[in-house]
């Protein structure tokens, strides 16, 4: 399957699931769609989060202090998908708490929520492949994360068997808000380029609407995360939906993706 990005720049918004509870980020992610988000990664909240910075360990850690699970995840990507279905949704995990589930029934029950993609952060694609057996035989878009620093045999490969888009690394690190954008992130979307049409997200320090004009420039979204969930750690859940969509509106997204 393809995610469109049919205005530049595409929105991505990263929540983690569960913080500060799984009824709040429903929420968030409804107002976030309403305001001009065009696909919702659902992070799952996982005990060793090495890609990520401090803000969603935090995250991470507050959810998997309520008790959120991969289980709950996939119910609640399915009453967003039954909420706003035209919107893109992506599964955002590390790999193991998706063997411990066991990745047939994740592909069977991701799919059968309405999830569009599944991105695994620490997953490799050179040892990917039964991971993408088990995304084709359901539908499912396999996204992969592309680096600075990785070479082209590797790009070509991500390429070659990513789905829905590429998720393009902004630089070499983990997740966290920058002061400014990297000439790295305009390099990598070109050399990605060289080996496929899908649309390529760039993500990683991406944090204000000036970000998201430099990303415009040479990419077909934005991925924001550790911005967005950093002002949910500083609302309360009944405010944060609407601190969040402010945020996006603030973002001077094109007027057709406000209209989705």
């Amino acid at each position: 399957m393809a995610i469109l990005f049919d205005h530049k720049p595409g929105l991505v918004v990263y929540l983690t699931a569960g913080d500060p509870s799984l009824d709040a980020t429903r929420a968030i992610a409804i107002a976030a769609i309403d305001a001009g988000a065009v696909v919702i990664e659902l992070g799952v909240p996982f005990s060793d989060p090495l890609a990520d910075g401090p803000v969603i360990q935090r995250a991470s850690e507050r959810a998997i202090a309520h008790g959120t699970s991969l289980t709950d995840v996939l119910a609640l990507a399915g009453e967003i998908h039954a909420a706003r279905p035209a919107a893109g949704l992506v599964i955002f995990s590390y790999l193991n708490p998706i063997l411990r589930y066991g990745l047939h029934r994740f592909a069977d029950t991701a799919a059968a929520a309405g999830v569009d993609g599944v991105l695994v952060t620490d997953l490799i694609v050179e040892e990917a492949g039964e991971y993408l057996a088990e995304m084709t035989r359901v539908g499912l878009a396999s996204i992969f994360l592309a680096a600075p620093t990785s070479p082209d045999e590797r790009l070509e490969a991500i390429a070659t068997h990513s789905k829905g888009f590429v998720y393009a690394i902004s630089r070499v690190g983990i997740t966290g808000k920058q002061a400014n954008m990297t000439a790295d992130a305009a390099s990598l979307v070109a050399r990605i380029r060289r080996w496929t049409r899908l649309p390529v997200a760039v993500g990683f320090g991406i944090s204000n609407a000036e970000h998201v004009a430099q990303v415009a420039q040479f990419a077909d979204a934005a991925v924001i995360g550790s911005a967005i969930v950093e002002l949910i750690e500083r609302a309360t859940p009944e405010t944060a939906p609407a601190a969040v969509a402010r945020f996006i509106k603030g973002l001077h997204l094109p007027q057709a993706a406000l209209a989705r």
